[in-house]
């Protein structure tokens, strides 16, 4: 049995690994926002948890109350680029000073720990086409890829200047399960408010690497227990590119079970921020041994099936 901290393991991909991990037969504890009762936490696979920021003193607060793990999977931060954009300086709040005072809480009290810390596919930015390598250049196009390159440029200073043993994973479009936001979130909430038509922004082309959150949390811990990466940075995605288009068609014939499904256009605008193609290179995770087990289409239809049954769905 392994013992972990999560930080942000309150949030949509916090709550997969956390479950995850427990399910593993590994000691969960964790930190961040929110509140979660006791029973909830067990229920869930953590305990203890403490509801504040990630901070040196919480940290040893944690560290304190049950033990010094053998990882940290550092979750915690922004994770919205339209939030981002929107106040800049909270997601600056969220995603950049939080890694600081984890790394530094390694550097001072668990020299041992290895750190996993959640990057994004944002900090590639705009102008890539096909497969982005590790190694392409970082010109993220927003405040929140712009923070999240603040955050690997953090971790490789730790792990340049005091050793501290850091991997950081690039994650590309995660859904399934439980996510409230995003495009999937918007369609379906669009849906079941009686929407007759799905008008969306962009051109319908732009291309993603989505990824299953459910293959996101085996790859994380996959990740962890590899032997290396070069450079300390791998991408998480799968190495295909879905447009926009096919994902809202699967979703809107999910959805209404139908010959027919509910028609669906696009504006042309695109969104500041938004790159028009992200798709992972994986040949690093591919090497290591990581093989991704669901299937796109399906994934869609499971993300239809559990917004349907939220018992506050306006039916």
């Amino acid at each position: 049995m392994a013992q972990f901290f999560v930080t942000g393991a309150r949030g949509f991909i916090g709550m997969h690994l956390v479950r995850h991990l427990s399910e593993g037969g590994h000691r969960v504890a964790g930190l961040g926002h929110g509140l979660w009762p006791e029973p909830s936490a067990r229920a869930a696979g953590l305990w203890p948890w403490i509801n504040g920021d990630v901070s040196v003193a919480n940290l040893r607060l944690l560290q304190k109350q049950c033990f010094t793990p053998e990882a940290v999977f550092h979750l915690a931060g922004g994770s919205s680029v339209g939030v981002a954009i929107a106040n800049p300086l909270e997601d600056f709040h969220r995603t950049v000073l939080p890694s600081i005072e984890l790394l530094e809480w390694v550097r001072q009290d668990a020299s041992t720990t290895k750190v996993i810390s959640i990057s994004s596919a944002a900090v590639y930015g705009n102008g890539h086409f096909g497969q982005i390598s590790e190694g392409a250049a970082l010109t993220p196009s927003s405040p929140y890829g712009h923070h999240k390159r603040m955050m690997e440029e953090l971790c490789a200073s730790f792990a340049d200047s005091y050793g501290v043993d850091v991997r950081i994973a690039r994650l590309f479009s995660v859904y399934g399960p439980g996510l409230r936001k995003q495009l999937l979130w918007d369609l379906c909430s669009r849906l079941a408010g009686g929407a007759n038509t799905l008008n969306l922004g962009g051109t319908g082309d732009e291309l993603r690497d989505w990824t299953d959150v459910r293959d996101i949390s085996r790859a994380l811990v996959h990740v962890h227990q590899a032997s290396s990466f070069p450079n300390q940075v791998v991408n998480v995605g799968t190495g295909r590119g879905t447009s926009v288009r096919e994902i809202a068609g699967y979703l809107a014939r999910y959805w209404s079970n139908e010959d027919r499904p509910v028609p669906i256009g696009f504006s042309g605008i695109t969104r500041p921020g938004d790159p028009f193609s992200l798709i992972a290179d994986p040949r690093y995770l591919d090497a290591s041994g990581f093989a991704w087990s669901a299937d796109l289409e399906m994934g869609i239809r499971d993300y239809v099936s559990w917004f349907r049954s939220l018992p506050e769905a306006p039916w």
